[in-house]
C-alpha cells in the first residue's frame, strides 16, 4: 500500500509561524496568569487556545499531503470466472449453489465493486473452462464448461497482456482444476487475487477417483480393473458395474452387456477399491464403462436429485482395454525331436494371438570325408528315393531341418536366421536340447541383441545338451542367461524323484500360477509327479529371480529364473521332463498346456512392434487434450527417420458423435523415430487410434494402435471441495491475496492505493482545506466555553 506523506512547500515562513506560536504562548501564560482556576484547568485552556494558535501559524509554511496511486486509465485489471460444470455444485450449508452466489457477485447492478475497478483502471472481463472467451457483463456465463483449465486460463492471459502494464487479476473460482497435478507454476503470471467460491463440499456424494487398468498373461484373468471409490456423507451398500461397450456406437447403460458386479459396504468419508478380473471375448481394443452407484439408485441414475448425490458426473468412468499386438510369432529351436514340443505345440494352438514356428534338427551334421552313401553320392543318405528334382537336400556336413508352420516356403530356409531382419521378425526364441556348436559366433551374437537390442524374450529349455552341458558358458547367449553355467562339483546324486515348488516370488507372479486361490494351487501342485531330469547350476546371477524350484529332501535347485536383460527378458527352466506332467491324465495335461501359454504369454508380452502408439493425457494442457507419441523402427529395429505418419483417430461409445479425425504426426525434437501430434477431445468417452507408418518412398512399414479415454466430467468432478490450498499457493506466488467475497467493496476501494505498475503522485495541500481552519475555530469555541462554564467570561 502507498502512504501519504506531509511536506512544506514555504519553509521561508518558518520562522514568522514560530514567532506566532511563541507569541500566541506568550499572551496564553500573561492571559491565565492571575485566573481563579485550578492547574489542570489552565493547563486544559491554555492547551485549546496553543492549538487553534498553532493550526492557524502552520498554514503560514503551507503545508502539503503527497502520495501515490494508480494512474486513473493507466494500467489494466482483469477479472476472469470460472464457467465450468464443477460450479454447480451446492455445498451443505449454502442455501444456493455457487454458480448462482458467483453470478450474484458478478452482476453490474449488484456489484458496485466493478464500477469503483473502473474509475482507475482498464478492466477486461473474461470467463474460462477448456479455453478463455471475452464477456462484456459475464451474461455469458451458463456453467456448462466440461473442464476448468485454471493453468491454461492464467497463462492465455498472461501472454495477451504480455509487455502491458496489468495490476492484477480477480479470479472467481473454486479451485478445482483439471489441468494442474499439483502446485501452479506462478512465473510470468501478475498478481492473482482468488475469489474462493464454495463452502466445505455437498452433503452427499459418490464419485470414482483413480482406475488402472493392467494387463497379466494370468490366462484365467488376462486384465484386472482396479477402480476407488470415495464417499462422502453416504453411508450404505455401494454396488460397483463393469460393462461391455459395443464400438462403433453408443449405447445406453441398460443395453450393454455386464462383464462384473461388485457391492461393499461403505461408511461417509471413506475410499473402497474394486478389483475386476475379466477376460475380453476377443482380442485387440475393447471398451468397457465402470459405474458405481448406491444400492436401489441404478434406475435414478440420470437424475442427481433422485439419488441424492450432488452429482452423478463422476459416477462413471470409461475404460479401454487393449490386448492387441499379435499375433506374437514365437521361434523354437531345438537340436532333436522330443515330447517337449508336442505339448508346447498343443498349448500354443489354443491361443489365437500365439504363433510356434519350429526348426529340429533330425539329424546332425557330419565331417566332410566322412562318406557312407553310394560313390560319387554328396547328399544325406536321409534323402535317399525323393525326388531331388523338387527338393534341396543337406550335405553331409551340413545338419538336417525340418521347419514346421513356417510362414512360407522361404522361411527358415537356410536353418536359424543369420541376419537381423530375419530374426528380429519374431517376438521369443525357445532353445531346447540344443549345443551351442550348432551356432555361428555370429548367430550366437545375434541372439544377444536379439534380446538387448530388439527386445525380445529369450527361453532355454533344460534338454540334455542345454545350459552347461551345451557349452554356453562363455558365449553370448550364456552371458545373457539369468544363471551361471560355471562348472557344477561333484555333488551327492539325485537318486529320488524331485518335486516342484514355488518361491515368494513366484507365488506374486500370476502367470507362474494355475489356481485362483493358493490352497488350490498348493495342491495341484502337491499333484504333479516327481520330475528326473534337472541341469543343475552353480547359481543364479545378481538381479535374476527364481520364481520356482525343484526339492529332494532338504535340497532345493533353482527350476524357473527370470531376468531382464537390455529391453528384453530372459529365463530359464532347468528341467528337462516337463512332459511327463502331460502323460499324467486329462486335467495335468490341460494344466500344462495352460502353464505353456502363461509363460509364452510373459516371455512377450512387452516385446515392441515395428509400430507403437502411446497416448498420454496432457495434465498442463487440460483434460481433453491427449498427447499422441508414436514410434516407428525399421527391420532392424532401429529408430526410423524420414517417415511419414498418419493417424486416426475413431470415436467410441459418444453418442451422436462418429466422424474420425485424421491427424499428421511431426518428428519429435528429443527422441529419433518418435513422432508426436495432439488430440483434443470435445465429449467425454474412449477413443481408438491407429497409425500408418510409411517409408521415404511412400511403401507402407507397418501399423499401430492404441485406445485411451477421456472422461471430462469425472476430472471436472474428481474433487467437490473447494481447493483453497491451491488458491492460496498461487496467490503467495504472485503477490496477491485470497480475497472474501464479502470484501470485495473494500478490495476495490483500497487496490487503486496498492503498488501497481503505472503510479501517478498526488498533493493536497493542508492550508487550503475549510477543515484546518474548522478545527481552529473549534479550539477557541472550546476554550471560551469552558471558560464561560467557569464564570470567566
Amino acid at each position: 500500500m502507498s502512504f501519504a506523506t506531509a511536506s512544506i512547500s514555504a519553509p521561508n515562513w518558518l520562522l514568522p509561524a514560530a514567532l506566532v506560536a511563541i507569541a500566541g504562548l506568550a499572551l496564553i501564560w500573561w492571559g491565565y496568569r492571575g485566573a481563579i482556576l485550578r492547574g489542570w484547568e489552565k493547563f486544559l485552556l491554555g492547551l485549546l487556545k496553543l492549538v487553534g494558535i498553532a493550526a492557524l501559524a502552520a498554514c503560514l509554511i503551507e503545508p502539503l499531503w503527497t502520495g501515490q496511486r494508480a494512474k486513473p486509465g493507466a494500467n489494466f485489471f482483469v477479472v476472469l470466472a470460472d464457467n465450468s460444470q464443477g460450479m454447480r455444485i451446492k455445498d451443505a450449508e449454502a442455501s444456493l449453489p455457487r454458480d448462482k452466489i458467483m453470478a450474484g457477485l458478478l452482476q453490474s447492478e449488484a456489484s458496485g465493486w466493478q464500477q469503483a475497478l473502473d474509475e482507475f483502471f482498464q478492466v477486461r472481463r473474461y470467463q474460462f473452462d477448456a479455453r478463455v472467451q471475452p464477456t462484456k457483463d459475464f451474461a455469458e456465463l451458463h456453467f456448462d464448461g466440461r473442464s476448468s483449465n485454471l493453468r491454461t486460463a492464467l497463462r492465455t492471459v498472461a501472454d495477451r497482456f504480455k509487455g502491458q502494464p496489468v495490476a492484477g487479476v480477480l479470479l472467481f473460482t473454486d479451485g478445482n482444476a483439471t489441468d494442474v497435478a499439483g502446485a501452479v507454476d506462478a512465473t510470468g503470471l501478475p498478481p492473482i487475487f482468488p475469489v474462493l467460491i464454495g463452502g466445505e463440499g455437498p452433503a452427499h456424494d459418490l464419485a470414482i477417483g483413480e482406475v488402472a487398468v493392467t494387463q497379466t498373461a494370468f490366462e484365467d484373468a488376462p486384465v484386472t480393473v482396479q477402480a476407488e471409490v470415495a464417499s462422502t456423507g453416504f453411508d450404505g451398500e455401494l454396488v460397483a458395474q463393469l460393462t461391455e461397450v459395443q464400438s462403433g456406437r453408443a449405447t445406453k447403460p441398460g443395453e450393454e452387456k455386464l462383464a462384473g458386479e461388485q457391492r461393499q459396504r461403505i461408511t461417509a468419508n471413506q475410499k473402497v477399491t474394486f478389483r475386476f478380473l475379466v477376460r475380453p471375448e476377443r482380442s485387440g481394443i475393447s471398451f468397457y464403462r465402470l459405474r458405481a452407484f448406491a444400492r436401489g439408485a441404478a434406475d435414478d441414475f440420470v437424475d442427481a436429485k433422485a439419488s441424492k448425490e450432488a452429482t452423478l458426473a463422476n459416477n462413471t468412468r470409461m475404460v479401454a482395454v487393449d490386448r492387441s499386438g499379435g499375433p506374437y510369432r514365437i521361434l523354437y529351436v531345438s537340436g532333436r525331436p522330443n515330447w517337449e514340443y508336442k505339448f508346447l505345440r498343443r498349448a500354443v494352438e489354443e491361443d489365437k494371438e500365439l504363433e510356434l514356428v519350429g526348426l529340429i534338427r533330425i539329424a546332425r551334421r557330419e565331417p566332410k570325408f566322412d562318406f557312407r552313401g553310394s560313390a560319387g553320392e554328396a547328399s544325406n543318405p536321409l534323402f535317399r528315393g525323393f525326388d531331388k528334382k523338387n527338393e534341396e537336400t543337406e550335405r553331409y556336413d551340413q545338419p538336417v531341418l525340418v521347419r514346421l508352420n513356417a510362414r512360407d516356403e522361404t522361411e527358415l530356409r537356410g536353418g536359424f536366421p543369420k541376419v537381423p531382419e530375419e530374426l528380429f521378425a519374431y517376438h521369443a526364441v525357445i532353445i531346447d536340447d540344443l549345443e551351442a556348436q550348432f551356432f555361428t559366433a555370429d548367430q550366437l551374437a545375434l541372439l544377444q541383441r536379439f534380446v538387448s537390442e530388439r527386445g525380445g524374450g529369450f527361453l532355454m529349455l533344460g534338454g540334455q545338451e542345454s545350459f552347461q552341458q551345451g557349452k554356453y558358458q562363455r558365449t553370448p547367449v550364456g552371458d545373457m542367461l539369468p544363471v551361471y553355467l560355471d562348472q557344477v562339483e561333484d555333488g551327492a546324486s539325485l537318486d529320488g524323484g524331485l518335486r516342484l515348488n514355488l518361491t515368494r516370488e513366484g507365488w506374486l507372479q500370476p502367470w507362474a500360477r494355475l489356481r485362483n486361490s493358493e490352497s488350490d494351487e498348493r495342491q495341484r501342485l502337491g499333484d504333479l509327479p516327481e520330475y528326473q531330469v534337472l541341469n543343475r547350476l552353480r547359481g543364479v546371477k545378481p538381479g535374476a529371480i527364481v520364481l520356482a524350484t525343484l526339492s529332494e529332501g532338504q535340497a532345493q535347485y533353482p527350476a524357473l529364473v527370470v531376468q531382464r536383460y537390455g529391453h528384453g527378458r530372459t529365463a530359464a527352466i532347468t528341467i528337462g521332463d516337463l512332459w511327463r506332467a502331460g502323460l499324467q491324465n486329462e486335467e495335468m495335461s490341460r494344466d500344462l498346456g495352460k502353464q505353456w501359454r502363461q509363460t509364452i504369454r510373459w516371455l512377450v508380452s512387452d516385446v515392441p512392434g515395428k509400430v507403437e502408439v502411446q497416448p498420454t493425457p496432457n495434465v498442463e494442457e487440460g483434460a481433453s487434450s491427449t498427447a499422441l507419441h508414436v514410434r516407428a523402427r525399421d527391420k532392424q529395429f532401429q529408430p526410423l527417420g524420414n517417415a511419414s505418419v498418419l493417424v486416426t483417430v475413431q470415436p467410441v461409445g459418444i453418442e451422436g458423435t462418429t466422424n474420425t479425425v485424421r491427424l499428421v504426426a511431426e518428428p519429435s525434437s528429443t527422441e529419433p523415430g518418435t513422432y508426436e501430434t495432439t488430440y483434443l477431445a470435445r465429449e467425454s468417452g474412449a477413443f481408438m487410434a491407429e497409425a500408418v507408418v510409411t517409408d521415404e518412398e511412400g511403401a507402407e512399414v507397418a501399423r499401430g494402435s492404441a485406445a485411451w479415454s477421456s472422461d471430462l466430467a469425472a476430472q471436472e468432478f474428481r474433487s467437490l471441495k473447494p481447493n483453497r490450498a491451491l488458491l492460496e499457493q498461487l496467490a503467495r506466488a504472485t503477490g496477491g491475496r485470497l480475497i472474501k467475497p464479502d470484501d470485495l467493496k473494500q478490495f476495490a476501494k483500497n487496490l487503486p492505493h496498492q503498488t501497481v505498475p503505472v503510479m501517478e503522485t498526488w498533493t493536497s495541500p493542508m492550508w487550503h482545506r475549510a477543515s484546518v481552519f474548522l478545527f481552529a475555530l473549534c479550539c477557541f469555541a472550546a476554550e471560551w466555553g469552558l471558560r464561560r462554564w467557569r464564570g470567566l467570561a
